[in-house]
């Protein structure tokens, strides 16, 4: 019994800044990576960010310099604070947990739209 509770997704303008939270709850082992997703209409899910149980991270290239992933692992919680943002940034962003037993639990997504 794993739940993942996506927030922070709304509409801004172009070169706004939003920040979404992703908290897990409930039968928590020990997290080894966390990470954002995203989904536009008519493409595939890609991956946005990621960071490993170690610290390190990872950014598609479309977005480095402009997000920051960070995590809380106390509070089960991952963050991504995307600035600078563009219209092409527009999707449905989703969370993902990946336990150490290599187990994924996502979340539901949220929406983010970027106007021009």
């Amino acid at each position: 019994q794993v739940r993942l509770v996506e927030s922070g997704g709304g509409l801004v303008q172009a070169g706004g800044s939003l920040r979404l939270s992703c908290t897990a709850s409930g039968s928590i082992f020990s997290i080894n990576s966390m990470g954002w997703y995203r989904q536009a209409p008519g493409k595939q899910r890609e991956l946005v960010a990621a960071i490993t149980n170690g610290g390190s991270t990872n950014y598609a290239d479309s977005v480095k310099g402009r997000f920051t992933i960070s995590r809380d692992n106390a509070k089960n919680t991952v963050l991504l604070q995307m600035s600078s943002l563009k219209p092409e940034d527009t999707a449905v962003y989703y969370c993902k947990i990946t336990f150490v037993t290599y187990r994924d639990y996502w979340g539901q997504g949220t929406q983010v739209t970027v106007s021009s």
